[in-house]
């Protein structure tokens, strides 16, 4: 069987890809090591937040095909890879993961054959790495087969950004293929973006998450500076968010979480390093200021009890929300676990509460949930909101607790409810 489109990796942006694709009428088959995750997707059950069970339901009836044998990849006119690249041990792209898979489409590769990289990585990538291990086969990129990069743009949880009402940037290695690759996507999305190379196709996707980075740090020292002067720092930003040009709200919290904010703008600095031996100074001092507001919160916690004449050490603490985000599931690089890290260090006797995520573990140990939400904040000497999802009923939260640190901003304002 031909398939107009393979995707390779079936995760938070590998599968949206599939249901967006399968919708627009392309037959699509994915491929995955995790035969768990094959099975799960097989059997019409969903691993991803954004994508329902009813949803791999449809793109099943539709011919959608979960595999884990490369193989298939020689049946499709399209591949795109959609891997994981996590951070190395070296501070760039650990793209061991992008290796292996641009290893299985090369095994396969076929003329006509268009290839797309989307997961993020440093610039030059495309070019220097996947480009010739797909012109090892003896076929030549541009003519033969063509390859481009297209930095994925899923916005986990987000009812408002769906994938095709988000513009979709594309950088071929020639002319040709970015036209293909354009051709591909302009069938996915209402906005394809076209770039000059996949240079600048893997540096637009470095620069946006890079651009939210600095901001957050920016406005994490600013509520710092202005606890320390007294300043109600979110009255100043709803005052300075009037402003009809020239400024853009950031808001501060615990720190930053995810598998973009924390880890991209890294892959960024290590790069400017690698290749022109200098620091990129913004960006180095954002990952220092975000990298501290755990620790600072833990502080905020500790001053806070301190003023009531207790210590961290034996206070039961209550953290709720351990996602990185509101209403999912993914608590990769959460602030929450810097901040239970920090108050365990101090003593603290904690317990957890997520609605999404039940379960949280830091460093091999579990943090005790908390079965009914409303009890524990009552009993709890201080309760850390570190994120509000829209099931909370923040009212009753703020009822029930004695003293709360709200590191979000989100709660109703109450003279025992201190924000960050």
């Amino acid at each position: 069987m031909t398939y107009h489109l393979a995707v390779i990796g079936l995760g938070y942006v590998g599968l949206p890809l599939v249901r967006e694709a399968t919708s627009s009428g392309l037959s699509v088959v994915g491929l995955d090591v995790d035969a768990s995750v094959v099975g799960r997707l097989a059997d019409g059950r969903s691993h991803v937040d954004d994508v329902s069970d009813a949803d791999v339901a449809t793109m099943l009836a539709a011919g959608f095909r979960p595999t884990t044998d490369a193989s298939a990849l020689g049946d499709a006119e399209a591949v795109v890879i959609c891997v994981p690249t996590p951070l190395s041990a070296e501070g760039g792209p650990d793209l061991s993961m992008v290796r292996a898979a641009v290893d299985a489409v090369a095994a396969h590769l076929r003329p006509g054959q268009l290839v797309v990289l989307e997961s993020t990585t440093s610039p030059g990538t495309t070019e220097e790495m996947v480009r010739p291990a797909l012109e090892a086969r003896g076929l030549s990129v541009g003519t033969d087969v063509h390859l481009a990069f297209s930095p994925e743009r899923i916005d986990p949880g987000s009812t408002t950004h769906g994938f095709r009402t988000t513009p979709k940037v594309v950088g071929g290695c020639t002319p040709a293929c970015t036209r293909r690759a354009a051709d591909l996507y302009g069938r996915l999305v209402d906005d394809v973006v076209l770039a000059r190379s996949p240079r600048e196709a893997e540096m637009s996707k470095l620069l946006e998450n890079t651009y939210r980075h600095v901001n957050i740090a920016l406005v994490n020292e600013t509520a710092k500076v202005c606890h320390e002067l007294g300043i109600d720092v979110w009255d100043v930003i709803r005052c300075a968010s009037t402003k009809p040009f020239g400024f853009q709200a950031f808001r501060p919290g615990p720190g930053v979480g995810g598998h973009c904010i924390p880890i991209d703008p890294t892959y960024l600095s290590h790069a400017v390093r690698a290749q022109l031996g200098s620091p990129f100074r913004s960006v180095e001092l954002a990952q220092e200021i975000n990298q501290s507001m755990p620790a600072y919160v833990a502080r905020r916690v500790q001053d806070m009890l301190n003023d009531g004449g207790r210590a961290v050490r034996g206070s039961r603490v209550l953290v709720v929300g351990t996602t990185y985000k509101t209403d999912i599931r993914d608590q990769r690089e959460s602030p929450a676990l810097g901040v239970v890290r920090a108050l365990r260090a101090l003593g603290a006797d904690l317990q957890q509460h997520d609605s999404r995520a039940p379960d949280l573990v830091v460093d091999g140990e579990a943090v005790p949930p908390a079965e009914d939400l409303l009890a524990a904040a009552a009993a709890a000497d201080v309760v850390v909101v570190l994120q509000v999802n829209s099931d909370l009923d923040a009212e009753a939260l703020v009822s029930a607790a004695g003293l709360v640190l709200d590191a979000r901003g989100a709660l109703p304002e109450a003279a025992h409810v201190v924000r960050l």
